[in-house]
């Protein structure tokens, strides 16, 4: 199986990137671990609030205490689903996942407050917003180390 296959099954669901390649415990875990979290968060109801722009609302029926623990559930998921699928095999593959799991919880602590011109985007666009910079970050992170980790086998 390619890589991509499972880090796209990944985002879709945590866990499904886990069950094809047949690491079947660790994706049944993700699975329930992913139901609890999007259950008890409400995010399936802030989902859906979000996407038909009542905004407030979404935040009102956010459970900020169960909502922190998606992103890095979810970029874990992501990460390791690809990792197991023979992907990231370079040194520090891992920093566009984790800075992005760090992006994304940062913009769902402030998603009830920050605003863009003024309008507040809520518990599910910042924290989208924020996947760019954390892969951004990531993937800067990831070339200076190589680059030093080079330089250091030169020597």
């Amino acid at each position: 199986m390619k890589a991509s296959e499972a880090l796209l099954w990944s985002i879709a669901l945590p866990g499904f990137g886990q069950l094809l390649n047949r690491k079947i415990i660790k994706g049944i875990v993700l699975i329930i671990l992913e139901f609890f979290v999007n259950v008890l968060g409400n995010l399936n109801t802030v989902l859906f609030l979000s996407f038909h722009g009542e905004i407030e609302e979404a935040i009102a029926h956010a459970d900020y205490q169960w909502l922190l623990f998606y992103p890095c559930l979810y970029f874990f998921a992501m990460w390791d689903a690809y990792r197991d699928a023979g992907g990231g095999n370079k040194p520090y593959s891992f920093l566009p996942f984790v800075f992005s799991a760090y992006f994304v919880t940062i913009g769902t602590i402030y998603s009830s407050s920050f605003t863009i011109f003024e309008v507040v985007l809520g518990p599910i666009w910042l924290p989208i917003l924020s996947v760019l910079p954390g892969v951004l970050a990531g993937l800067l992170l990831q070339m200076l180390f190589r680059k030093r980790l080079l330089s250091m086998e030169e020597k």
